[in-house]
């Protein structure tokens, strides 16, 4: 199961969830899992964005679904949003003073190994999780 860390500074939450369970329900749901996952790290980096005061990480987890699955009609919105998404990771990672997740890896595990692709970025974002709790503990 996930491991839940308060975000320090606010009254939300943050999970530490497994990249390799991440990609398993990915593929069995049909990229159903995919969506709701999509949201909830949003919703995690904006509360995360906030208690630090940047709008660096996100403002909107709604408009972030919505880019990737019905902007997936049009495809540009999908990309920017995927895109967007990945460098929010990233961004989290640089406050953290982490060294981020490597772009180009992203961009081979989107186009050969999808789910793996969801996989990669929850490992980015676990030792973001993970060392933004530390000054509470």
């Amino acid at each position: 199961m996930a491991e839940v860390i308060p975000i320090h500074g606010t009254d939300s939450t943050a999970k530490i969830r497994s990249p390799i369970w991440v990609s398993v329900l990915v593929l069995v749901t049909l990229g159903i899992y995919g969506i709701f996952w999509w949201y909830f790290i949003h919703r995690e980096l904006r509360d995360y964005g906030r208690a630090r005061g940047t709008d660096e990480l996100g403002t909107s987890p709604g408009k972030s679904v919505l880019a990737v699955t019905l902007g997936a009609l049009i495809i540009v919105p999908a990309i920017i949003g995927i895109v967007n998404g990945f460098k929010r990771v990233q961004a989290a990672q640089r406050l953290n003073g982490l060294e981020p997740i490597n772009g180009w890896i992203g961009l081979i595990l989107i186009l050969v190994i999808y789910p793996a692709f969801y996989g990669y970025m929850q490992s980015g974002l676990n030792p973001v999780w993970r060392a933004q709790a530390e000054p509470a503990a």
